[in-house]
């Protein structure tokens, strides 16, 4: 049977790209890590049997590190710390999110620097294999001591405790081991410490809104462009002259997409003569710098993650070649934390100059188009209101990306003074994501029908194409109807990346944008 090898410590950004699918194929564990997995155990079975105090072993946690537990209560320490940390609160995470989060933390594991047994790694990975995704509620980490509530509702199940969804039902823990053939494991000493310590659940979060962030971004690059022949704009500002001497890598790219978006418009030949405006609005001329400065911090983010998703993250750590137990605070999540925001403020942007390239079509001064795109303005509203909805989501969308990592509140009686917040910070972007793929929709089916005014002149060959795969979602609007339905059918457009694919064959220069 196919199934996807997992190496700990090199997981690929594309092979990321791969687990985030909706249908990935089952995981198998290279055998090579194994040795590692034992010497690490057997470091901390060591440190348990004797009689000096290592945190997390043989101690309690936080602000309780100095008090010792017997030797006759370590498994039951580590039973007890899943039981009183699994108290998250709100929705539960999606389900490929879920799955995502089981294969970081048991890629950080098997790294053999935590000091579990196989059987734990092996455990994680028989959930995944199983199709049985812990439920995980969405709220209640600061992302310091790593991600402690959403990783102890992960692993409750581990032990036969807890609730996971599996064949589409949301049942207790218990009753799907046993539909599955499993068993619950008992804990041996540091292991529940190990397992909820770390930043798989932000990070796991951050990867996959990461890939969407990409499907939109996509998407709004394509919509500038087809906005850009509906307000016959000018194709001067994507010389690749112009770029090249700024030298920005992003900003390059954008450019020679937009050129081959645009390439072979005769709307654009229609106006080479006798057009009298001298400079276009920002919304169109500056999107290669718009655009390109935030596919710079999207590779930024991409890189930042990749490390994350290969980090081993708990604490204290076993370096069995050294004989030595170390404490530190790897499960500190503030590398995810800045790339969130970086993520936020992109999603951001992205919607806000789309929303400007909105209000700009609908302004008939600006674009010369009818006036809010309807041709019997006054009797119909057109694409008035339309508009008000982009502005009202890109001003929420301000609101959210407010950056997350500068807030931090003290926990644990002071012990840990200061947090992160990457959990929210990663969180947040989906709904920022959904925001922005709205406007982006709504750019789309604006720009569409400015297209309609300049008939019987075509566009280029993949906006043509482009905008027939609006036509097949969204008619032309020449009398007032809601246009409710036609934004859902065009976001989900959008944030499924099939704007994108339907002019991959045609466009190469797409191919750049991408992350991996």
């Amino acid at each position: 049977m196919a199934h996807e090898l997992l190496i700990p410590g090199q997981l690929s950004l594309s092979q990321l790209r791969r687990l985030c699918s909706g249908k990935p194929l089952p995981v198998q564990l290279d055998g090579a890590c194994r040795k590692s997995i034992r010497a690490s155990a057997f470091m901390v079975q060591k440190a348990a049997d004797g009689g000096a105090a290592v945190y997390g072993v043989n101690t309690g946690f936080g602000k309780l590190a100095n008090t010792r537990i017997a030797k006759a209560d370590l498994a039951i320490l580590q039973l007890k710390l899943l039981r009183s940390h699994a108290v998250g609160v709100g929705e539960p995470l999606a389900e490929n999110i879920v799955r995502l989060i089981l294969l970081l933390k048991a890629a950080s594991l098997a790294r053999g620097y935590s000091g579990v047994r196989e059987v734990v790694v092996d455990a994680l990975l028989d959930l995944y294999n199983h199709g049985i995704s812990p439920v995980i509620p969405c709220q209640g980490s600061v992302g310091a001591s790593g991600d402690l509530a959403p990783l102890a509702h992960l692993c409750l199940p581990l032990v036969g405790e807890g609730e996971v969804f599996y064949k589409r039902q949301r049942q207790s823990a218990s009753q799907a081991l046993n539909s599955a053939g499993l068993q619950p494991i008992t804990l041996s000493a540091k292991e529940g410490l190990a397992l909820i310590n770390g930043t798989q659940v932000s990070t796991a979060m951050a990867i996959d809104a990461l890939f969407a962030t990409e499907r939109v971004f996509e998407a709004a690059v394509i919509a500038g462009a087809l906005t850009l022949d509906a307000a016959r704009g000018s194709d001067g500002p994507f010389d690749a002259r112009i770029h090249e001497v700024r030298g920005q890598p992003g900003q390059i790219e954008c450019a020679a997409a937009y050129r081959a978006l645009t390439h072979g418009s005769a709307i654009r030949k229609s106006h080479l003569e006798g057009d009298d405006r001298v400079q276009d609005p920002y919304c169109l001329r500056c999107q290669p710098q718009v655009m390109g400065a935030c596919l710079d911090q999207m590779r930024y983010a991409a890189q930042v993650l990749a490390i994350e998703a290969n980090a081993v993250t708990d604490n204290p750590l076993v370096f069995a070649a050294d004989d030595a137990l170390v404490s530190g605070g790897n499960f500190h999540a503030e590398p995810v934390a800045l790339v969130c925001d970086a993520l936020a403020v992109v999603i951001a942007e992205v919607g806000a100059i789309a929303e400007r390239r909105i209000a700009m079509l609908v302004d008939t001064h600006v674009s010369g188009l009818p006036a809010f795109l309807t041709p019997d303005a006054g009797l119909n509203s057109g694409f008035m209101i339309v508009h008000v909805t982009a502005a009202a989501l890109a001003s929420e969308n301000k609101s959210l990306a407010h950056p997350a990592s500068v807030d931090s509140l003290p926990t644990s009686a002071n012990q840990e003074d200061h947090v992160s917040m990457a959990t929210f910070a990663a969180r947040r972007l989906q709904p920022m994501l959904h925001n922005t793929a709205h406007i982006v929709a709504i750019e789309l089916l604006a720009a569409a029908q400015g297209i309609e005014f300049l008939r019987p002149l075509a566009s280029s060959t993949p906006l043509e194409s482009l905008h027939s795969l609006i036509r097949s979602a969204s008619p032309a609007m020449m009398q007032d109807r809601s246009l409710a339905p036609d934004m859902t059918a065009l976001q989900k457009l959008v944030i499924s990346g099939e704007i994108s694919a339907s002019l991959d064959a045609q466009l190469p220069e797409l191919h750049a944008l991408r992350l991996a």
